[in-house]
C-alpha cells in the first residue's frame, strides 16, 4: 500500500523494458493533470477508514446536503445501498462517510482492486478484479461480502455515469448482481441518489474513447475531476428500503437491475 503517489515510478514499473523511452516531461505532465502533490498532501495525514472518506470531501472542499438520512435503517439488519455513480471519487468517498458514520465503520464497498493501493480507503474495501490476476477469486469475494454482516455499498454501472444523447448525466445499465446476491442473502435494497456532474471535458472524452473504441482514457482524468470538486455542491437523497422479496420471477434480474436504476434516478 502507499502513502503518497509517484505517477513517473507507477507509469516505469508498469511499462517495464518500454520505460526508457519514456520522457520524463511526459510523466510530469501526467503528474500535474492528476494533481499529485495536492493528493499527496492529504495522504500524508494517513487517516483511515470511514474517517479518510471524510477527511477527503472535507480537503477537496466539497459541500453536501443528505436527504432521507430517516431512509437509513436501524435494525441491524445487514443491507445492500446502491447509487448512481455520477462524479467517478467525491461520491464513493461521500457514501463511505455518510453510510460508515451512520453505521459505526461497518461497511464494504465492493471495488477495483487498484484502490486497494490507498492505505486509507483499503479497510473498506473488497477488491475485486474480473479479468486480472484475481479473477478467480473474484464470486467467492462477493459471496463472502454479502454472507457477512457488514453493509454493502455499491455503484452497479461500475462506470460514472455518462451524458447522454440528450444531454442527460446517467448511468450505462446496472449489472443485475447487485439483485441478485441480495435476494440470495436476504439484503433489502436501498436506492440512494446522488445529485452532480463531472466538466463537459470529461464527457467530451469519454465519448470520443467510446466513439474510437480506445481505452477508457477519460478515467485519468477522475483526479482533476476530484479537484475540480473544491467549492461544489452535492446532495445526497437516501430513498426507503426496498424489500428482498419486492424481486420475484416476474422480471429477470437484469429486468429488476433496470427497474431499480429507475427508482433512483426517481428520488
Amino acid at each position: 500500500m502507499i502513502n503518497e503517489i509517484d505517477i513517473d515510478k507507477i507509469v516505469r514499473e508498469r511499462a517495464g523494458k518500454k520505460a526508457k523511452y519514456i520522457p520524463k516531461w511526459l510523466t510530469s505532465l501526467l503528474a500535474r493533470i492528476i494533481h499529485q502533490e495536492f493528493i499527496n498532501v492529504y495522504l500524508r495525514q494517513e487517516r483511515e477508514g470511514v474517517d479518510f472518506c471524510k477527511g477527503v470531501v472535507e480537503y477537496v472542499g466539497a459541500e453536501v446536503s443528505v436527504e432521507g438520512k430517516e431512509n437509513l435503517p436501524d435494525d441491524g439488519r445487514p443491507y445492500t445501498f446502491v447509487s448512481n455513480h455520477p462524479l467517478g471519487a467525491v461520491d464513493g468517498v461521500t457514501l463511505g462517510w455518510i453510510i460508515g458514520e451512520h453505521y459505526d465503520g461497518n461497511i464494504k464497498y465492493l471495488v477495483n482492486d487498484l484502490l486497494m493501493n490507498l492505505k486509507g480507503l483499503a479497510p473498506l474495501c473488497v477488491p475485486i478484479n474480473k479479468i486480472g490476476k484475481n479473477s478467480r477469486s473474484f464470486p467467492a469475494l462477493v459471496e463472502a461480502t454479502f454472507a457477512s454482516d457488514s453493509h454493502v455499498i455499491m455503484f452497479p454501472a461500475g462506470l460514472c455515469s455518462r451524458k447522454q444523447d440528450d444531454g442527460t448525466i446517467r448511468d450505462i445499465p446496472w449489472n443485475k448482481a447487485f439483485v441478485t446476491k441480495s435476494v440470495q442473502h436476504e439484503r433489502d435494497i436501498v436506492p440512494i441518489h446522488f445529485e452532480g456532474r463531472n466538466s463537459n471535458r470529461f464527457y467530451s472524452v469519454a465519448r470520443w474513447c467510446k466513439r474510437l473504441h480506445l481505452p477508457n482514457f477519460a478515467m485519468a482524468l477522475l483526479p482533476d475531476e476530484m479537484y475540480r470538486s473544491r467549492g461544489k455542491h452535492y446532495t445526497v437523497r437516501i430513498g426507503k428500503p426496498i424489500p428482498w422479496q419486492t424481486f420475484d420471477k416476474t422480471k429477470t434480474p437484469a429486468e429488476w437491475g433496470r427497474w431499480v436504476q429507475d427508482q433512483v434516478y426517481s428520488i
